[in-house]
């Protein structure tokens, strides 16, 4: 790494430079906002998985990749003459001290209000009326309407559930979350008896949904839970590979019971570690 240290202003020349039609970079110069679309939801998992794994080194070179897909965008913006990053700054700053009434008194960065102590306080009470009012000023009037379609299933399952529960349509306790869940099996059950392949994949859809409010009741978030499931049966299956070829024998060839005696030895040796 450099001795020297850069800014923002660095960063945004830097930017501009790459995007030169003559003296930029060929590969920075043809994108557009669609096609880097995808390169800036890779970043936003490689960002979720550094934060996972505590790697806090990686973490602050993924934040500067995904500061680099905003400046990116905004680039691009400036050229179509659409906007400028100044006013993504300045629609930020106003939009969080809209949504912290609690904070800034009057939308005014220099004026406080003295901090409810009490974290639910804050986040609830005037949350969902701020939301609503930003929406019909977007003109979306539909409870649902600014969640995007594009998210990961499981977030925007969890996302609805939150907007819904918002308004009072929530189950009362995990008592009735984990009720619905039992039902939800018996209906899988029944739909696997009837033999029908389209009645199983609706009963197993509603299954997962349900198990995604368990998690939110849970206050946890059910993509990063299934993230950390596939991470441990990664870590743990490459483990069963392991033990096998130490016995002679490759996975192609190992049986069901082989894999499954490597498995229970593998999960009672991490036990004994933890």
């Amino acid at each position: 790494m450099s001795d020297r240290s850069y800014q923002l202003e660095d960063l945004l020349k830097v930017v501009k430079i790459l995007r030169d039609p003559e003296e930029g970079c060929a590969w920075d110069r043809v994108q557009t906002f669609k096609s880097l679309v995808p390169s800036t939801l890779e970043e936003c998992y490689e960002l979720a998985e550094a934060i996972e794994q505590r790697d806090y080194k990686h973490v602050r070179e993924e934040l500067g990749d995904i500061l680099f897909q905003v400046v990116f965008y905004a680039q691009m913006a400036s050229e179509a003459k659409y906007f400028e990053f100044a006013d993504i700054v300045s629609v930020l700053v106003e939009k969080l001290m809209r949504r912290h009434p609690q904070v800034f008194s009057g939308g005014d960065i220099e004026t406080r209000e003295r901090l409810e102590k009490n974290i639910e306080a804050q986040t609830k009470g005037n949350w969902e009326s701020i939301k609503k009012l930003e929406r019909a000023e977007r003109h979306q009037h539909g409870i649902f309407e600014d969640i995007p379609i594009q998210l990961p299933a499981l977030t925007r399952a969890q996302k609805l559930q939150n907007r819904a529960a918002g308004v009072g349509f929530d189950s009362q306790d995990l008592s009735e979350v984990f009720f619905k869940i039992r039902a939800e099996v018996v209906e899988l059950e029944a739909a696997l008896q009837k033999g029908s392949v389209d009645d199983c994949a609706e009963e197993l859809g509603d299954l997962l949904f349900s198990c995604v409010n368990a998690a939110r009741h849970l206050e946890q978030d059910s993509e990063s839970l299934l993230r950390e499931v596939n991470r441990k049966f990664e870590r743990r299956f490459t483990s069963v590979e392991k033990l096998l070829v130490l016995d002679g024998i490759s996975l192609a060839d190992a049986t069901i019971k082989q894999m499954n005696t490597a498995w229970h030895k593998v999960k009672r040796a991490e036990k004994i570690l933890t």
